[in-house]
């Protein structure tokens, strides 16, 4: 740092040593859940390992193994949340043989051993030494409730605190704290993770086999959800617009011959085929906007998702800040998300009020619909949702949707926006 830096430059800097402390100090508290789950996991392990002495752990391991693999999924999961996502392996094989034979099972029971002992001692570590400088630092403020018994004992028992500048010794004491959470316990989140980022990955080769069936999914998906929106525009143009016009035809067959017996009946057939041949028109029109909105190519998705906010049924608030548009395929399926996941609200959630939130964050497209209806919503309950998802997943994107019975619901998808 230059001698010249200004004080409102080292701000920056400082504010972002702390939020780096406290992530840490957050991983290290989620670390320290997820240890006593292992110490679980080992207690079990090593209770079957005895138990197969007499005869009896042979049929327990299986189970204790299916365990192990669930508190590592765990582990794998909170790694996932505060870096490179961390792949499982998948279910454990069955039989013992198989399942010791597994590369996968025996790294999980290296890291379950490290994690339940090492993990543990920096998850406690970090707790007392964050706790420490709290207390410490704000002694002054509270020391004076205490009984006298208790503050004669504060500061680690180095002193007898009885008057107002021995409390400002402790907060002294407090400030070395800080010191020593600032300069270990980044350190500390990072050697509690390292087993798991180590032991609990799969094998390149594995991962690019998962991969590889992951996107053959999606491409099925995305050839069924093609498959589908091709079935909805031939129903949509075989009962809709296809009637519309035949019943024109007949209706101009009529009033032709009507004309040589009764011109004036002839006209209102003409009246009634030209309502028909409106009608459909309309109809082609809807058709031809749900395949592609003409507004989302004009102008910009905001401006359909508006147009969808202000047609829905149930009152609707849109918040959406997209400073760029993204490609085309991803803006179509963002509006059909939302047209459907609205349509579904005013079917099926009795909601009083729904609201379509839209950012773009680190290249990718975030939609989040919510509505306080009676919740409940379900994939296979014939809603339209298991067409999101197919859509969405034709993209490499992710959908979440939370239902609970009495609401509300919120379904957030995400897209990449290059794609």
């Amino acid at each position: 740092m230059s001698i010249h830096e200004s004080p409102a430059g080292r701000k920056p800097a400082v504010f972002a040593r702390a939020r780096t402390v406290l992530d840490a100090f957050e991983h290290l508290v989620g670390g320290l859940g997820t240890t006593v789950l292992a110490l679980v996991a080992l207690l079990l392990l090593a209770a079957t390992a005895l138990a197969c002495l007499v005869g009896v752990g042979v049929f327990l391991a299986p189970t204790a193994l299916r365990g192990l693999r669930a508190v590592a999924d765990r582990e794998r999961a909170r790694l996932s949340r505060w870096g490179p996502e961390i792949i499982g392996p998948g279910p454990v094989p069955s039989g013992l043989r198989a399942a010791l034979a597994d590369p996968a099972t025996r790294r999980e029971l290296g890291w379950v051993v490290v994690h339940s002992t090492l993990g543990l001692f920096l998850g406690l570590a970090g707790l007392t030494i964050f706790f420490s400088a709290v207390t410490d630092t704000t002694f002054p403020l509270w020391w004076r409730l205490l009984p006298p018994e208790e503050a004669a004992t504060s500061a680690m028992g180095l002193w007898t605190v009885r008057d107002l500048p021995g409390a400002l010794g402790v907060s002294l004491l407090g400030l070395g704290w800080i010191v020593l959470a600032v300069l270990l316990i980044p350190g500390m989140a990072r050697l509690q993770a390292w087993p798991g980022r180590r032991l609990l990955t799969t094998d390149p080769g594995a991962d690019l086999a998962l991969r590889v069936a992951q996107l053959t999914a999606t491409r099925a998906a995305a050839l069924d959800a093609h498959a589908a929106e091709l079935r909805r525009i031939e129903r949509s143009l075989h009962d809709g617009t296809q009637n519309r016009i035949v019943a024109v035809t007949i209706l101009l067959g009529a009033a032709r011959r009507a004309l040589a017996r009764d011109p004036s009946g002839a006209e209102a057939i003409l009246d009634r085929a030209q309502d028909a041949a409106e009608q459909a028109l309309a109809e082609l029109r809807a058709v031809a906007r749900g395949i592609l909105p003409p507004v989302l190519t004009d102008r910009s998705l905001v401006d359909a998702l508006t147009g969808l906010v202000t047609t829905c049924p149930v009152p609707c608030r849109l918040d959406a800040d997209l400073p760029s548009r993204c490609a085309a395929s991803v803006e179509a399926t963002a509006y059909f998300v939302v047209a459907e996941a609205l349509t579904n609200i005013a079917r099926h959630s009795h909601a009083g009020h729904a609201t379509v939130m839209v950012r773009r964050r680190d290249d990718r497209l975030h939609l989040q619909i919510t509505d306080d209806g009676r919740g409940g919503a379900d994939e296979h309950g014939g809603s339209g949702l298991v067409g999101i998802r197919r859509r969405t997943e034709a993209h490499d994107g992710t959908l979440m949707l939370t239902s609970p019975p009495g609401g509300p619901t919120v379904l957030e998808v995400s897209l990449p926006c290059g794609s």
